[in-house]
């Protein structure tokens, strides 16, 4: 092989090089803000589960005034 051929390998192997850790940096950040999205949605899903709960227990006294005798 050529030295001109080698350092060419070299070039494109040192490209994928980085272009791999650049990738698992990338892949590490987006499990990481998956992560953190699960955690939000599992924090809003309770938040709503408790406003509809207390949504339905007004409802449910509102309705025990409707049939308050007056």
């Amino acid at each position: 092989m050529s030295e001109r051929l080698i350092a060419e390998v070299e070039a494109k192997l040192e490209q994928l090089v980085q272009r791999c850790q650049q990738l698992d940096a990338d892949n590490r950040r987006l499990r990481q803000q998956e992560q953190e999205w699960a955690s939000e949605r599992s924090r809003l899903m309770e938040t709503n589960e408790l406003a509809r709960t207390r949504i339905e227990s007004l409802i449910t006294r509102l309705k025990q005034f409707e049939n308050y005798p007056e």
